[in-house]
């Protein structure tokens, strides 16, 4: 009890005495009780801990995506949200080109699947996430079946997921 009594006293101080500083700067501070964290990281980083956006214009020509787990090829809801509206889930179908259980393979074979679906059709959004106890890897935002039915016969046409299926699913629309 004493323990978190301190701690929030610390944290009140530090709160009070630093108002101009960043979270990695608070962080880094030498507290006599505690000792000091050092962090090694990229600028990059530290700009994304404290709160610091990326400039507009390098997220129109990243040319990245958004999934459910972070990805090399996502980019952040924030910025397609500045660019095409405000987001909304609504019902809708999606296209599962991956089902795979809940081990680390199941993991990365979903990451493959995704990358390369999204290799073949950059024009959809891919979503990766874990559903107890499965890894999948789910394609597009598609309002009516008819929609998604012509991409997948897309899909088989070049024969690439022959196990993909049509699923319900919330999709992300655009308002």
């Amino acid at each position: 009890m004493t323990k978190y009594i301190v701690a929030i006293t610390l944290w009140l101080c530090s709160v009070s005495m630093s108002a101009q500083q960043t979270f990695t700067e608070k962080l880094q501070q030498t507290v006599e009780t505690a000792g000091r964290i050092i962090l090694y990281q990229d600028k990059s980083i530290t700009d994304l801990v404290n709160g610091k956006k990326q400039q507009q214009q390098e997220a129109v020509t990243s040319g990245k995506r958004q999934d459910d787990i972070t990805m090399p090829y996502a980019s952040s809801i924030a910025e397609d949200s500045l660019l095409q509206g405000q987001k909304v889930k609504i019902n809708g179908y999606r296209i599962q080109v991956y089902f795979g259980d809940n081990s680390r393979k199941g993991k990365t074979e979903a990451r493959a699947a995704g990358q390369r679906f999204w290799n073949l059709f950059a024009e959809l959004p891919v979503y990766i996430s874990f559903v107890s106890p499965h890894w999948l890897c789910r394609a597009g935002d598609f309002r009516t079946m008819e929609e998604a039915s012509d991409v997948l016969r897309r899909i088989r046409e070049m024969g690439v997921f022959p196990e993909a299926v049509i699923v319900k699913s919330k999709i992300n629309v655009r308002m």
